[in-house]
């Protein structure tokens, strides 16, 4: 799999979108467009079909009904910079979807853990026993 190809894609076929943006800036931040949305379109995706519905799957939250992966930045106060921020969230997050994860392997529990699960059993016995009423 080539990475760099997929992060050329996305700076080729990003559509951005700018608006206004909140924070920090002062009396700047209500005339600059510093906000990022940036639209990729998952149909051109240079990948498998079988890696485009890997894709599709892991980023479900983030796709609209269009097949559109939407990333937003608004951390910086430059353009550029988000601009950058966001196609970078947007590489990685394509990058972390198509990642294989490992599947867990059970594992037996150890003769120590055993020992305190039955001796915190058996406490908690004897305090509910305790709590009996006794019939003379």
């Amino acid at each position: 799999m080539n990475y760099e190809k997929i992060r050329n894609w996305i700076h080729q076929n990003g559509g951005l979108s700018f608006s206004r943006s909140g924070g920090p800036g002062g009396q700047y931040v209500n005339t600059s467009d510093t906000k990022v949305i940036l639209r990729l379109s998952l149909d051109t995706l240079p990948l498998l079909e079988q890696e485009k519905q890997k894709v599709l799957l892991h980023l479900a939250n983030r796709i609209n009904s269009k097949k559109e992966l939407i990333v937003r930045s608004s951390n910086t106060r430059s353009q550029l910079q988000n601009r950058l921020k966001a196609e970078e969230l947007a590489f990685r997050l394509i990058k972390s979807a198509l990642e294989n994860r490992k599947k867990r392997h059970l594992t037996k529990p150890t003769r120590a853990s055993i020992e305190r699960r039955i001796k915190s059993k058996k406490i908690h016995g004897k305090k509910k026993q305790q709590r009996r009423e006794l019939i003379v």
